[in-house]
């Protein structure tokens, strides 16, 4: 077992934490010393302020294509029902009619995914493929209908 790595603590040390920035050794701490650790952690320390500005800028430039998506976004533009097309595909993934509320969601997927989850599933071709569909079908289902919520 590995303890802490914080001084004094003799819990184990289960939840890595980086060293520094530019480094791939890791400190391992209990839980309430990673917390304390993330909540004081600063990716710039050791950087000039230019430096930290630059790898600012990259980082911006380089998720720029991320910030415009968002859970509709990304999904086409919606029906006058105000289902995207993506969304209506997940529902007929999961057998389902548009609309369809959150409980029906999380029962068919349930049903479905025993049906062709790899290690529970009949192993029928292409169910490896399936259960892949459906996971994804329920994420974005998941992510609507807990909007709505």
């Amino acid at each position: 077992m590995r303890l802490c790595d914080y001084q004094g603590c003799d819990k184990p040390g289960e939840y890595p934490a980086p060293k520094s920035p530019h480094s791939d050794d890791k400190w391992w701490f209990c839980v309430e010393h990673v917390s304390a650790y993330n909540r004081n952690w600063n990716f710039f320390t050791g950087m000039s302020k230019a430096e930290a500005e630059k790898r600012a800028a990259d980082d911006f430039r380089e998720a720029a294509g991320f910030q415009n998506s968002g859970i509709y976004g990304w999904g086409g533009p919606e029906d006058r029902d105000g289902v995207s097309d993506v969304e209506r595909q997940a529902y007929a993934v999961l057998e389902l009619e548009p609309g369809a509320d959150e409980h029906a969601v999380r029962r068919q997927y349930r049903r479905l995914a025993k049906k062709y989850h790899p290690d529970t599933g009949d192993g029928a071709e292409g169910s490896e493929d399936a259960f892949h569909r459906l996971r994804a079908a329920y994420e974005i289902l998941k992510l609507r209908l807990g909007a709505q919520a």
